[in-house]
């Protein structure tokens, strides 16, 4: 086994895929393929099961998560205490967050460049909340940002950082009333985009809804989040947004705040029993930054 199979396979499983892995090496998509396809000959298991072009983390791969990593940093950690002057922090850091909060920790993250130079930040898009607390159990990221309290993630360590909000947009022609907040209750009669029910934020904003006395009228229910909003500009519906989202498509459809107020808190998710020096000095300044 070498060290750069171990580095390939970790980015294969980060990425769920061949391609997504070889454009954050650097690399080509055959030199990583070869290298997985010959890891697993030499380990006589399958680590990845294909599912068209993705791939996922069979049981085996899913046990190798772990001990790789720890291999990654040990040799990492050898390398630095021989480059790395005394009482410098160096090595990596990787934040997985979701989309619209990633701004969230914009402060943070340039505070700690100027303060930890040596460390290489990586941030990656969480694509679904409900993996978050998984991603830090297989040891695939360091620190995860996401809605609080984190899905699947009682045991986890959290940090609040504020809230994030939840406005309204609609298509740019649409016969929406001119109140800026607008009451839930006065809510025009236009189809909605929703994402299906069972997520912790679309079950709140449907019964926050309900309760001012409007029912939701689907046109279209997606499961891909970031498509909403090219659907409300087509012309499909309105939808809820987070607001940054919201204010950074004004211009483009109809925004309106609401009335009642839709919130949920957000921050940082880790296992601060586990964090390597990079991740607990993130944590750390968090925490100062936040007072």
């Amino acid at each position: 086994m070498e060290l750069r199979q171990i580095e390939y396979f970790l980015a294969v499983a980060e990425h769920e895929g061949i391609s997504g892995a070889a454009a954050a090496l650097g690399v080509s998509q055959p030199t990583v393929s070869q290298a997985i396809q010959v890891l697993e000959r030499e380990l006589k298991t399958s680590l990845f099961q294909r599912i068209g072009r993705g791939m996922i983390l069979t049981s085996a791969g899913r046990a190798l998560i772990g001990p790789g990593r720890v291999i990654l940093r040990d040799v990492t950690a050898a390398v630095e205490s021989v480059t790395v002057p005394d009482g410098e922090i160096s090595g990596q850091l990787h934040i997985a967050s979701t989309p619209s909060l990633v701004v969230g920790v914009v402060s943070v993250v340039t505070e700690y460049r100027q303060r930890h130079p040596g460390v290489h930040i990586r941030i990656s898009e969480l694509r679904d909340e409900a993996r978050g607390a998984g991603l830090l159990r297989e040891s695939l990221c360091d620190i995860v940002v996401a809605h609080l309290p984190s899905v699947d993630g009682h045991e986890l360590d959290t940090l609040e950082l504020g809230e994030d909000e939840y406005w309204l947009v609609y298509p740019p022609d649409a016969d929406v009333p001119d109140a800026d907040p607008l009451p839930l209750a006065d809510l025009p009669d236009i189809p909605m985009i929703i994402v299906p029910p069972g997520s912790s934020y679309a079950d709140e904003i449907e019964e926050t809804v309900r309760r001012a006395g409007y029912t939701l009228r689907a046109s279209v229910v997606t499961e891909h989040r970031e498509a909403r909003l090219p659907m409300v500009a087509a012309g499909l519906g309105g939808t809820f947004l987070e607001r940054s989202v919201a204010e950074s498509a004004r211009g483009r459809v109809i925004v309106r705040a609401i009335e009642p107020r839709i919130t949920r808190p957000f921050g940082l998710v880790f296992d601060e029993s586990s964090l390597q020096p990079p991740a607990a000095a993130f944590v750390a300044l968090t925490r100062e930054l936040a007072g």
